[in-house]
């Protein structure tokens, strides 16, 4: 039988580490009184469930399941779509991994009005077993963005992925707003950081020390 605890804990892993680094990535920014591109990160890694479902769609084996690019998946959340475009630069820029690809959906989105960055990523890490290069994916998207694609990944899953073509034109419609969103915050980006920045600053330190455990004695 398929030891699926076994195959994972490297992804469990990758998930781990990266999710500490792009945290630690927005703490910096805030240390130093600094708008940070990074809102906030999540990650998870892909149910055997989910997993087989994909392998069977796509031909995956039990050999070559590894190549599987989302297994182990980040999701980096900003406000605006130009923080996407500062959050890609700092990855670019890391080498702890290497980039082994990049998919553009929001130049580019697809037809469903899905939009998000994907980039897709060798990541090495070391357990006792040995030195191991684990591929990941990174998703930055915006929190509209993030809010569309939740709906229609929930729509999806009730109906088996053939979603009523009446609902399925709201969800265009949805993604058409959406983006219309990200235009109008974006186009008043400036001013909200500045408010943020004046007003929100003492409770965004207090809230981050709560999220992270650290004492006062760090600011």
């Amino acid at each position: 039988m398929f030891n699926w605890e076994e195959f994972l804990d490297p992804y469990v892993q990758t998930v781990g580490e990266l999710k500490i680094k792009l945290r630690g990535v927005r703490k910096q920014y805030l240390k130093k009184g600094l708008y940070s591109p990074i809102e906030f990160v999540t990650g998870r890694v892909k149910r055997h469930e989910s997993i087989i479902k994909k392998a069977r769609l796509r031909g995956y084996t039990q050999e070559n399941l590894s190549e599987m690019e989302d297994l182990a998946g980040i999701r980096v959340m900003v406000q605006f779509v130009d923080d996407v475009w500062d959050v890609l630069e700092l990855l670019r820029k890391r080498r702890d991994f290497k980039i082994i690809e990049e998919r553009d959906y929001i130049n580019n989105q697809k037809a469903s009005g899905y939009r998000s960055y994907h980039v897709i990523i060798e990541y090495p890490i070391d357990t006792i077993d040995g030195y191991q290069l684990v591929n990941a994916e990174i998703q930055i998207r915006t929190l509209a963005m993030n809010f569309w694609a939740t709906i229609e990944h929930s729509l999806n899953y009730k109906y088996g992925g053939s979603i009523p073509d009446a609902v399925k034109n709201r969800l265009t419609n949805a993604a058409r707003e959406a983006a219309q969103l990200d235009a109008e915050m974006g186009a008043i980006r400036e001013d909200i950081q500045e408010a943020q920045l004046l007003f929100d600053r003492p409770q965004q330190k207090q809230d981050f020390k709560k999220e992270n455990g650290e004492d006062d004695e760090l600011w």
